[in-house]
């Protein structure tokens, strides 16, 4: 209910919102001007300065004073009227006083639209709305980012959606501050909000006349920076009398004895309007005014980032306008992805069931949420399996909610795990599902499926087992369109490893050619991160294979790192390619092996290949992060990846320090070795806050995981620990 009012709220809105808040943002600069062009109020009371102004200004009849410190004379003088701008050092006048029309008409705008009473009531509407919006939005990004103590974490996602998040986080107070005040004055100027405050009777007076201002005892006991507005008696009238109004209320004083005959001190409610007024308009608050303009000016942006994101999803691919929530979905088609394959395979199975008229809602295995599944009659689970049996990115906290059911639904559930059967526990995690659907008493549909390194074959096989379960046909698509891949040309490489039998490549590619359309929303190779990860289709197959990015979109170009394994068929064919020749290959996020946006030091841990994200951290860190990185190869002088620029960016900073371990070598060491090795420096970064990244193969990995138990035994805090706060990851093959 929240999304789709704030969606079309906005979208519906987006102009009348933008008018508005733009107009505002123009007349914010006028209370700011205002301020840096008015003298300092001096220490001097009302009477006096009211006498100066007087022998300046014939016919004199009132003085106002503005919050910003400018102070005005309004007189009547032989017939004729007039507006002076007064000094308030000496009650001289500097200049007449002249309405801007730019000013005015902007005023108009703003307002009410050119369109009288009818416009303030739709400029009304439309600051209801922008607290909706306002509020929607907080409510909307509190629940994208887990919560309200992760608001304003760390974003990712395409560049629309994390540059509307941005700027709404940065001025969304703003704008929901400005919203609220302008429905409180626009409440007060229609009578919907009491006015307090009502001039007090006025008692008799003394008849007198002629006395100088300056002479009035109640006027020389008011301060001038005190001073709203006094309007004087009407030349030679003697029952009238001075009326003044401040900052704390209005009253009246007797122009021949100077005595205050009447007080109304100002209600709580008149303070809070007053305060209501300088949050909205910024006069008094110079700063605010400007700082709410900024907010203001996030408005078009904001609408227009808006649009974009939803014409992002208007523009997908047919079978994919109609995006179906929870509540009213059949069918509940759960992922759990670490390198983003397996939504491939999902949404190739979401749009068969969409063919087969199913309403399907597809969602991380992180979000699962039985209280919304109202109408759901089966729950389909692709599960991946990380490192070796870990849960994937995507379906962290599954287990842990599954568990704490009271009672499990009705629906019956279907599950296939993703794996690679090269690893000793080929989709462990997937097993782990099972359990645990079994355990909480859920009904099973079919028998668990396997899909074996990315295999069509295995999905296609599976597919036609659950399409006989649903008595339908499902013609399933295992290749997602973007595993057709873009060519990209090798500009160079460097070779290693020979020496040792171990040859390997770092490649460097080009960026290929991208839409305007795809740069603006960060579509394929428009925008990525080391870590991030490029598949690879081989020649004469159509099973891609994944690389870990070493370099970012902004260093220019695509790299990574590739040793040749005898019989196979892809890391063959890279590290034969020769600059011009071309591979094949798309894109694929891991926002899983990305650096957390913080300051906390990071522990990169690789081997072999397992430096090159690792590389692509460090040649990234332009902030000069604390970063420390335990590396491990066979031979120093032959297989020593990214050795001259590991030096360099030692020198630069982007490196806080590297520790090397080399198996070939006389004193014969592995990366595990170099850890225990500096155990102390690790137990004082981690409980410092530190990070760990581990890169490379699953032997590896599992080494570095039981020394670290080790080291870090004393403080209790393991991998395990560490990977529960979101502290340790791997990429692990």
């Amino acid at each position: 209910m929240i999304r789709p009012l704030h969606r079309w709220a906005g979208l519906v809105l987006a102009l009348l919102v933008s008018v508005t808040a733009l107009s505002g943002a123009v007349l914010s600069l006028y209370p700011a001007a205002e301020a840096v062009s008015t003298p300092a109020t001096p220490v001097t009371d009302v009477g006096s300065f009211v006498a100066q102004v007087q022998n300046v200004v014939p016919g004199l009849e009132q003085i106002r004073r503005a919050p910003s410190g400018r102070i005005t004379a309004y007189a009547y003088d032989d017939g004729t009227a007039s507006q002076w701008v007064i000094d308030p050092a000496n009650g001289t006048i500097l200049a007449p006083l002249v309405r801007s029309p730019v000013e005015s008409w902007f005023v108009d705008m703003h307002r009410a639209f050119f369109a009288g009473d009818a416009g303030r009531i739709a400029v009304a509407l439309v600051s209801l709305f922008m607290v909706i919006l306002s509020v929607s939005g907080f409510l909307l990004a509190a629940r994208r980012m887990g919560g309200w103590r992760r608001l304003f974490g760390p974003l990712k996602g395409p560049l629309p959606q994390r540059l509307h998040l941005e700027i709404a986080r940065a001025a969304g107070i703003g704008l929901l501050l400005s919203a609220l005040t302008g429905l409180w004055l626009f409440a007060g100027y229609t009578g919907l909000v009491p006015h307090g405050g009502a001039l007090p009777a006025l008692p008799p007076v003394s008849g007198v006349g002629g006395v100088s201002p300056a002479m009035l005892t109640a006027l020389k006991e008011i301060q001038l920076a005190d001073l709203r507005a006094l309007t004087l008696p009407r030349i030679g009238d003697l029952r009238d009398v001075f009326t003044i109004e401040t900052t704390a209320g209005i009253g009246y004083v007797d122009q021949g004895s100077g005595a205050l005959l009447a007080w109304a001190g100002k209600t709580r409610l008149d303070r809070v309007s007053d305060t209501i007024q300088m949050l909205h308009k910024g006069e008094g608050a110079a700063w605010l005014g400007m700082v709410l303009g900024l907010c203001a000016l996030s408005v078009p942006v904001l609408s227009l980032t808006g649009w974009l994101l939803q014409s992002g999803r208007s523009l997908l691919p047919r079978g994919r306008k109609v995006r179906v929530t929870a509540e009213e979905a059949d069918t509940i088609l759960l992922v759990g992805s670490e390198g983003g394959t397996t939504w491939g395979f999902a949404d190739s199975l979401r749009k068969a069931l969409t063919g087969t008229g199913s309403a399907t809602h597809v969602a991380a295995m992180s979000d699962f949420a039985p209280e919304r599944y109202l109408r759901a009659t089966r729950i389909l689970i692709f599960a991946a399996t990380s490192g070796d049996g870990d849960a994937p990115a995507s379906a962290r906290g599954f287990l842990n909610r599954l568990d704490a059911l009271p009672r499990p639904p009705a629906a019956p559930v279907a599950i296939l795990g993703f794996g690679d059967s090269a690893f000793p526990r080929f989709c462990a995690f997937t097993e782990q599902v099972r359990s645990a659907v079994r355990a909480a008493g859920r009904r099973e549909m079919m028998p668990l499926g396997r899909v074996d390194r990315q295999s069509h074959e295995d999905f296609a096989r599976w597919g036609a087992t659950l399409a006989e379960a649903l008595g339908v046909a499902l013609p399933l698509d295992g290749e997602a369109a973007e595993t057709r891949g873009v060519l990209l040309p090798l500009l160079s490489r460097r070779d290693y490893g020979e020496a040792v039998q171990a040859p390997t490549a770092i490649l460097r590619f080009a960026l290929p050619r991208c839409s305007f359309w795809a740069r603006l929303t960060g579509r394929g190779f428009a925008r990525f991160q080391a870590g991030d990860l490029i598949g690879v289709i081989p020649e004469g197959d159509t099973v891609p294979r994944y690389y870990s990015l070493a370099s970012g979109s902004t260093d220019g170009f695509i790299e990574i790192c590739v040793r040749r394994h005898p019989g196979d068929l892809c890391s063959g064919q890279l590290t034969a390619l020769e600059p011009g020749e071309t591979i094949r290959a798309f894109l694929r996020r891991n926002a899983g092996f990305h650096p957390v946006e913080d300051k906390a030091p990071l522990i990169l841990i690789g081997a072999g290949t397992g430096i090159g994200p690792l590389a692509g951290f460090a040649r990234a860190n332009t902030a000069r992060r604390p970063m420390h990185l335990y590396f491990g190869a066979r031979d120093r002088s032959s297989d020593l990846l990214y050795g001259e620029d590991l030096h360099r960016w030692q020198k630069e900073g982007k490196l806080s320090s590297v520790v090397t371990a080399f198996s070939r070598s006389v004193d014969r060491s592995y990366v595990q070795d170099a850890l225990r090795r500096d155990a102390d420096a690790l137990r004082r970064r981690i409980a410092d806050g530190a990070r760990i990244m581990v890169c490379g193969g699953r032997d590896m990995a599992a080494g570095v995981a039981a020394a670290l138990e080790d080291i870090l035994a004393p403080s209790n805090l393991g991998p395990i620990a560490l990977k529960a706060q979101g502290r340790y990851v791997e990429d692990v093959y």
